[in-house]
């Protein structure tokens, strides 16, 4: 009877554990500007550099597949770093100087940009 006891007092732990951890992670797409495979490297990084635990940017689809737990970083968090290496996200556009400075094959329209993120430019 103790052994059964002990067992669901396990298997009752475990399953509260399991359900306040699934809580703290997040998965998220976030639509990132950029072109080429050296874009997706940077991107990627910058991602996990802020916290993400997983990142997998697409570039046909511009959008960026990411896994975090909201406890250690947000979508903020991981946009901004993103724009501070010079790409635009869907909530945060890069400064200028620093777009300007990504190789040719980085560069990306912005004129198609919302004028909602020119706004939101991190400093």
């Amino acid at each position: 009877m103790k052994t059964l006891s002990l067992i669901s007092v396990l298997l009752l732990g475990i399953l509260f554990s399991n359900v306040s951890m699934a809580q703290t992670s997040k998965k998220e797409t976030i639509k990132v500007w950029g072109n080429c495979g050296m874009c997706k490297k940077k991107i990627e990084k910058a991602a996990k550099s802020v916290g993400a635990n997983s990142a997998s940017w697409d570039a046909d689809k511009l959008s960026l597949e990411v896994a975090y737990n909201t406890e250690k970083t947000s979508s903020a968090t991981i946009q901004e770093a993103i724009a501070k290496i010079g790409y635009d996200t869907q909530d945060f556009r890069a400064a200028d100087n620093v777009y300007s400075d990504l190789p040719g094959c980085c560069q990306y329209e912005r004129a198609a940009l919302s004028p909602a993120i020119i706004n939101a430019t991190p400093q």
